[in-house]
């Protein structure tokens, strides 16, 4: 008896090793998508042509994420700019020097559930995992 439960832990034990690997490579891949998206949206967004984020950009970006296994309805958006200006307005586009900060996040959910099995303390599903990052507007008024 002693000898199928030294099995049972043992083959336990060697299963999660082989898979852990896998899901945590999920977040990893899941936050590298989002500085990416990040990355890109100030790229277009503080460029000289735009000098802001607007909510048709980031519908698109929703739809691309989603396109990559994301839900959209959980990806949450926060633009905001160094000055205080809102960076969101087309009518209202943010002047060159000024910063221009975007901030993405999305739930971890149950993500990290497997650890619990073992006896690792897993984040609070409700925990997001964020990308963010700021770039100088570009926009000259015309």
């Amino acid at each position: 008896m002693k000898q199928l439960l030294v099995f049972a832990l043992t083959a336990g034990l060697l299963c999660w090793m082989m898979f852990s690997a896998s899901y945590k490579h999920v977040a990893v891949v899941r936050h590298a998508l989002l500085q990416k998206e990040v990355d890109y949206l100030l790229e277009m967004g503080a460029n000289g042509s735009y000098g802001y984020i607007h909510a048709d950009m980031v519908e698109q970006s929703k739809s691309r994420l989603e396109e990559r296994g994301f839900v959209s309805g959980d990806l949450t958006y926060e633009v905001a700019t160094t000055s205080g200006i809102p960076g969101h307005l087309y009518t209202q586009p943010v002047p060159r020097g000024t910063g221009l900060q975007l901030t993405i996040r999305y739930p971890y959910g149950r993500l990290f559930t497997i650890d619990r099995l073992i006896g690792m303390p897993a984040p609070d599903p409700s925990l997001d995992m964020a990308a963010t990052g700021i770039k100088m507007s570009e926009y000259v008024p015309e």
